[in-house]
């Protein structure tokens, strides 16, 4: 039986990509069954799109967040995922969503587990790479078990080195291709226990 995914995503969707091309190509023994955001400009949902994959908005603006916790988890649940992908969602998970997918919502976060939690991790890493403070940086894959924010257990990790000629742009584009693989790298993983 095919692992079904939900992926959320606030934005540009690569790392959704990098899903859907992995479970064409057949190396991820899953399918994207559906793709929610809550940002209704966010270019994943065109992604999903092309690869006719149901997609949901849930518009957070006029809501509380207890309140946007509760419509989200309701549009993910009629997906029924086994596992919930948050790839680039912006938003805080509260235990109103959490509680209808134990150990089933998963993070890729730009930064290992301890370093650099919450938002422009991978520029915040540069930053401090320039002022002499760190030589690499990296990826992890976590479930997401509580409220905490990037705080673990983690499924996989990578190191990412950041060289002396990186721009920000270079770094940038590292982290991303390291994402990419490690999701899917994850997800196989993950997959292989969800499969009787």
């Amino acid at each position: 039986m095919t692992t079904r995914l939900v992926v959320l995503a606030s934005g540009n969707g690569s790392n959704l990509q990098a899903i859907i091309d992995a479970c064409e190509a057949e190396t991820l023994h899953a399918h994207v069954v559906g793709m929610v955001s809550d940002n209704h400009h966010a270019f994943a949902l065109q992604r999903a799109a092309q690869h006719n994959i149901a997609c949901r908005v849930v518009d957070a603006s006029h809501t509380s967040r207890s309140e946007f916790n509760i419509q989200l988890a309701r549009a993910v649940s009629e997906f029924k995922p086994d596992i919930v992908v948050l790839a680039g969602f912006m938003r805080l998970l509260t235990v109103e969503f959490l509680a209808h997918f134990p150990q089933r919502v998963i993070n890729v976060h730009p930064a290992l587990l301890g370093e650099l939690p919450g938002t422009n991790a991978i520029a915040r890493a540069f930053d401090e790479f320039v002022a002499g403070k760190r030589t690499h940086t990296g990826v992890m894959v976590h479930f997401v078990p509580d409220e905490g924010v990037d705080n673990g257990p983690v499924i996989d990790s990578a190191d990412v080195p950041i060289y002396p000629t990186d721009s920000l742009a270079d770094l940038e584009q590292r982290m991303h291709a390291t994402e990419h693989q490690l999701l899917i790298t994850a997800l196989t993983q993950l997959t292989k226990e969800h499969t009787p």
